[in-house]
């Protein structure tokens, strides 16, 4: 069973930086996708960010483009969201999941995922 621990979030100002963590465990990490969503608010979950199985290609939502950057350590099992210039729209519970395939691409269709975690909250004060 695989499971995925995220950390990392917290409080910021408007304009700071935040960098998430998604350790995994207890199944195969490194030839699967890995993608990043966020749920607001009374909100639906929405993709973040996605990076392929090798870590070579990278998937973003325009609204993060730019600032977010999504990477993998595959010798750590653990894939980050480096977060810079945030805004208060980005305040959301952000998710870590698995690609459902192996050596799968940087999909952002969050149907193409399985086993995410808890979530870590970030919060954007103006």
């Amino acid at each position: 069973q695989v499971q995925l621990v995220e950390s990392g979030g917290g409080l910021v100002q408007a304009g700071g930086s935040l960098r998430l963590s998604c350790a995994a465990s207890g199944g195969t990490f490194s030839s699967y996708a890995m993608g990043w969503f966020r749920q607001a608010p009374g909100k639906g979950r929405e993709f973040v960010a996605a990076i392929d199985w090798n870590g070579r290609y990278t998937n973003y939502q325009n609204s993060v483009k730019g600032r977010f950057t999504i990477s993998r350590d595959n010798a750590k099992n653990t894939v980050y969201l480096q977060m810079n210039s945030l805004k208060p729209e980005d305040t959301a519970v952000y998710f870590c999941a698995r690609h459902r395939r192996s050596l799968s691409s940087q999909s952002s269709s969050i149907n193409d995922y399985a086993y995410g975690g808890q979530g870590t909250q970030v919060t954007v004060s103006s």
